[in-house]
């Protein structure tokens, strides 16, 4: 779910797009789940996660990218700069 890399972390993530209200709301099929309020079309919802993960790990944006399956529910997000502690400590596990 979360694991070590040179420079931060690798986080799978479980997206669901057009959610109520955005936020990390717990642990879905061994990946962090992650609710956004916006729909799945033009980066829209991608966007929104990058912002939701980068302000629960207190760091900025450019340090957020998605790895694999942006255009999936399923994805890979590399956070740069943050400890496997530090995401622990933070994202529900």
């Amino acid at each position: 779910m979360i694991e070590a890399t040179a420079g931060g972390i690798i986080i799978d993530v479980r997206v669901i797009p057009r959610a109520g209200k955005s936020g990390i709301t717990g642990v879905r099929e061994n990946a962090v789940l992650v609710r956004l309020n916006a729909p799945p079309v033009e980066g829209a919802a991608n966007a929104e996660l990058i912002e939701v993960l980068a302000g629960a790990l207190g760091v900025p944006r450019r340090a957020v990218a998605i790895v694999s399956g942006d255009r999936s529910r399923h994805k890979r997000v590399r956070i740069d700069g943050v400890t496997l502690a530090h995401a622990a400590s933070r994202l529900p596990h």
